[in-house]
């Protein structure tokens, strides 16, 4: 089993990055209800609304 490495990388590298975002007080509200309702956290259905709503978004000229 010499090759049956456990592979931990820095944090950083991991395919995710940490920032910070404003959001008014009703949206957090309604994140924070859904979170309560599902059992996911507040980031995780973060993550999951951006990556529903990028591919659909359509830009005006």
């Amino acid at each position: 089993m010499e090759n049956d490495h456990l592979l931990i990388r820095p944090r950083g590298e991991d395919g995710y990055k940490v920032f910070s975002v404003r959001v008014k007080e009703q949206t957090l509200q309604g994140i924070e209800e859904v979170a309560a309702r599902t059992g996911r956290s507040r980031n995780e259905l973060i993550g999951m609304m951006l990556e529903y709503a990028l591919p659909r978004i359509k830009i005006e000229s």
